[in-house]
């Protein structure tokens, strides 16, 4: 039977949670593929980053794309397409294979997660959709959590081959549930003469610009900071046993922010407003967990964990409300997923960039105590960025 509606929207959501599990796959096996495999810190740093490859190189096209062979069929397709690779990928024993297959499990993800905005915006009435927006915009570290969470046991009892063959087998059964389930595909209304003028509307238009680099400076510490945490714990000599919740409780309370901002728009609190709160707090949040003068005593452990509970959890405002933005700022009706794209494709550049970067510093100054130079400054772009968004919603 076909669904229409919130639990047709909220299938949608588990449709990207499908997806998202393979980027949060990897932190709880970083340490066992080091060992098995030989991988360098940096080289993990592109592993946890190389998923975005598709997304930063192709977030445009699959946006202008999607209008053409239809929102359901593009999710669909991902899901299969990243499913189907992390099969693939539990058969692999070299760095330079898991690598290329990364790179395919990239496009999978974006595929499935870029129509998911539009979709819901079609599914869910008018008063609805900032709320459920603000849900889809905690698909990220849902899917996060729950990795961390299982994963290192899953890995300690199957091994990590048995890993990527789980979320596999997950996104390949969330593919067959959403072609059954979701209503069919309006006819292609459009044409492919239609992609350029579309294309030229969102990238001449200012809200699109600001949504898709508001999203790269927050992807790229979250990504980085969450998934280095594992490894930042077990350096400092935290028991594994206590690093995955500990991580995992980390990039849960995200849902918090996101949930939260779907409620606060919709009762007309300014998104610049959510943006500023939630940029500052992620750059005070990393300054105080990374910097070196606090003591490793219990009271100074707790106060950098509760330091990254307040970066997660505050920051996660930020792509709930991106997420409203761009279906608000978008040019017009006819752009909506091209908006999403170009925003998923900055998003992808800035989750590709932020871990080596945070890595390669690491891996220089031989410690995680510089991390918060390169979140902070992070941060800062996006408080400009807010400001950017205010001076937007005058100006409408």
């Amino acid at each position: 039977m076909r669904r229409t509606g919130t639990g047709a929207a909220w299938l949608v959501v588990a449709g990207g949670v499908a997806a998202a599990l393979h980027v949060g796959k990897l932190p709880p096996a970083i340490p066992v593929l080091r060992d098995a495999l030989g991988i360098s810190l940096v080289e993990a740093g592109f592993l946890l980053s190389l998923v975005q490859l598709a997304g930063m190189t192709l977030g445009l096209a699959v946006g202008l794309a999607s209008d053409v062979v239809g929102l359901k069929r593009t999710m669909v397709l991902g899901l299969l397409v990243v499913g189907a690779a992390s099969v693939a990928g539990g058969y692999v024993q070299s760095p330079a294979s898991l690598l290329a297959l990364r790179a395919v499990e990239g496009f999978g993800f974006l595929a499935a997660s870029m129509p998911a905005p539009a979709l819901i915006r079609r599914l869910v009435p008018a008063d609805r959709m900032s709320a459920m927006l603000g849900v889809w915009g905690a698909y990220m570290p849902f899917a996060t959590a729950a990795a961390l969470l299982v994963g290192p046991a899953w890995i300690a009892a199957a091994g990590w081959p048995a890993w990527w063959w789980l979320l596999g087998g997950v996104s390949l059964l969330l593919a067959c549930w959403l072609a059954a389930a979701l209503p069919v595909d309006a006819g292609r209304a459009r044409s492919a003469q239609g992609w350029g003028s579309r294309m030229r509307a969102t990238l001449g238009a200012p809200g699109p610009w600001m949504v898709a680099l508001a999203f790269a400076v927050y992807s790229a510490q979250w990504l980085a900071v969450i998934g280095f945490l594992p490894s930042i714990y077990l350096a400092s000599g935290m028991a594994p046993s206590w690093a995955a919740p500990a991580t995992a409780l980390a990039a849960a309370v995200n849902m918090v922010g996101n949930l939260a901002s779907g409620r606060l728009l919709q009762r007309g609190v300014p998104a610049h407003r959510l943006l500023a709160i939630g940029y500052a707090v992620m750059g005070l949040g990393t300054f105080v967990a990374f910097m070196p003068w606090l003591a490793q005593d219990t009271g100074g452990a707790f106060l950098r964990y509760a330091a990254v509970l307040a970066f997660s959890m505050v920051g996660g405002m930020v792509p709930g409300t991106l997420f409203s933005l761009a279906v608000r700022l978008a040019p017009g009706e006819e752009t909506v997923s091209t908006t999403v794209g170009w925003m998923q494709q900055w998003s992808a550049f800035g989750q590709f960039a932020g871990p080596p970067v945070v890595a390669w510093v690491a891996a220089l100054v031989g410690g995680w105590q510089w991390s918060w130079v390169v979140t902070c400054a992070c941060a800062g772009c996006g408080l400009a960025l807010a400001a950017w968004a205010a001076r937007l919603s005058r100006a409408t």
